[in-house]
Order: C-alpha cells, then sequence, then structure tokens
C-alpha cells in the first residue's frame, strides 16, 4: 500500500474562516478527515500535516525521504517565492503533486506563477477539496 504525505501551507489552518467564498466553509480539520477517507477509497495511507513555517515544511519533506511514496502539497502563498521548498522537492525526488483550492490562475496576476509546479508531476487547482482526492489517486497510479 503507497504512503502520501500531504502538506498545507500557510494560512490553511484557518480554513473555514479565511475567505469562505473562495476556499469554502469547511475547517482544515474538516479537510483532513476528507483526504483520509479519500485515502481510504484509492488504497493508500495518508499523513496530513500543516504548517505556517517554510523551514518546517521543509523538514517534513526531508524527512520523507524513504518513507513515503508521494507528496501531496499545497504551499499556499509560498508556491509563488519558495525556492527553499521548491528545492527541498528536487532533493528527495519523491513523486510530487501541487493542490490549490481555488483556481490561482484566474485571482491576482502574482498567483499564476509557481515556483514549486516544475519539481512536481502536476499540478490541479480550482476544483476545492477534491483536488486533493486528485491528487492521491494520481500519486497511487504512478508505477516504482
Amino acid at each position: 500500500m503507497k504512503k502520501i504525505l500531504v502538506i498545507n501551507g500557510v494560512n490553511l489552518n484557518m480554513l473555514g474562516v479565511r475567505e469562505p467564498e473562495v476556499y469554502g466553509k469547511a475547517t482544515l480539520k474538516d479537510l483532513h478527515e476528507m483526504i483520509e477517507g479519500w485515502a481510504k477509497e484509492v488504497g493508500c495511507e495518508v499523513t496530513c500535516v500543516q504548517s505556517n513555517y517554510e523551514g518546517e515544511i521543509c523538514e517534513k519533506i526531508h524527512q520523507a525521504y524513504g518513507v513515503y511514496d508521494g507528496i501531496v502539497i499545497n504551499p499556499a502563498a509560498f508556491t509563488h517565492y519558495s525556492y527553499a521548498i521548491r528545492d527541498a522537492l528536487s532533493s528527495v525526488r519523491i513523486p510530487a503533486i501541487e493542490v490549490h483550492i481555488s483556481n490561482v490562475h484566474k485571482r491576482e496576476a502574482f498567483r499564476d506563477n509557481s515556483v514549486i509546479v516544475p519539481e512536481c508531476m502536476g499540478q490541479v487547482c480550482g476544483l476545492g477539496y477534491k483536488g486533493y482526492k486528485y491528487a492521491l489517486e494520481a500519486l497511487c497510479d504512478v508505477e516504482g
């Protein structure tokens, strides 16, 4: 059974409070419960973490080496400028998918650029919380 690490970045601990018209009304706890349910459906094990600290996210990625078969990452605002997170993903070479709840390409222009996605298999955005499900499904299909 594949093991997938799900990392949620800065400010996602405020889901349900922060801009519910953009991010929905579910809390981070609700999201993690949804992800755990979807993991059972697709037949993988999942660990969900969240941090507002760039270095802690890098540590989680480093610790995933040799333990996890895939990473689902919503770097949130770190998407646009965290070369540290990008380099952490590059260093471990674990298949990863970047996820965003909203469609970042329909929002402010600065959100169009991701420094993270070049180190990922792909990006899922604009599909709400189900984007995490699709990312899990894709990672479970990766050979290796």
